[in-house]
């Protein structure tokens, strides 16, 4: 499972990656706020370990971004900093954080703490929909392709829904304009969205077909 550490001090960053390395979980670790959003948008992680003061964004403004992001604002986050008082908990509890540890810090105890936080992740895991090599978690509202991420919009990731949730099933235009877009809307709107879902599917784009006069449908190739 991957575990990205957000912390700007070295000695703690090193100290916390080797000993969640040493009980096999895989590491990404980040300085400052910015180098994480970047890598986040690649990449989802099972956990996060965040220290509230950081070079950029502070970690309760990382936090509520987070909890404000539906892609990830299932991601489980522990918050471990030098701000011990019981206001700076409570804090962060109530802006999000699944759990809050003082520096300084019990390795041991926070190893615990994240198996933890993981077991109740691997036990409340989301159900996938998917079709062939696309494949969504609606608990995550992420989307991949051949195992690939596929970093889709709003719309774009409604539109996809639409279609796994009704494989091989033709969906009328205006059905579809209607449960997406609601009656402010036109033909050209859903045709620019479907040309920019299949170049993001890559590959697998040519599954959503074209029912001419009618509308589409997501099926194998015909």
């Amino acid at each position: 499972m991957l575990i990205y550490i957000v912390e700007d001090e070295a000695n703690i960053r090193e100290l916390e990656s080797y000993a969640l390395e040493k009980n096999g979980f895989e590491v990404q670790c980040f300085e400052n706020s910015g180098d994480f959003y970047d890598s986040i948008k690649v990449r989802t992680p099972d956990l996060i370990l965040l220290d509230v003061m950081l070079p950029g964004d502070d970690g309760l403004t990382v936090l509520k971004k987070l909890r404000d992001d539906p892609a990830a604002a299932k991601i489980p986050v522990m918050i471990i900093s030098a701000k011990t008082t019981e206001l700076d908990r409570v804090k962060g509890l109530d802006l999000g954080a699944d759990d809050y540890m003082c520096k300084p810090f019990s390795v041991m105890e926070m190893i615990s703490r994240v198996k933890a936080r993981l077991r109740g992740v691997q036990n409340n895991k989301d159900e996938k929909i998917s079709f062939e090599n696309i494949t969504m978690s609606e608990d995550t509202r992420t989307v991949t392709a051949g195992g690939a991420p596929v970093e889709l919009t709003y719309k774009e990731y409604e539109l996809l829904k639409m279609f796994l949730a009704n494989p091989k099933i033709v969906l009328r235009r205006d059905d579809i304009l209607d449960r997406i877009w609601g009656h402010d809307s036109s033909g050209r709107t859903l045709d620019v969205h479907i040309r920019t879902l299949r170049a993001k599917l890559g590959e697998y784009g040519r599954y959503i077909i074209t029912v001419r006069n009618v509308g589409y449908k997501l099926d194998k190739d015909e």
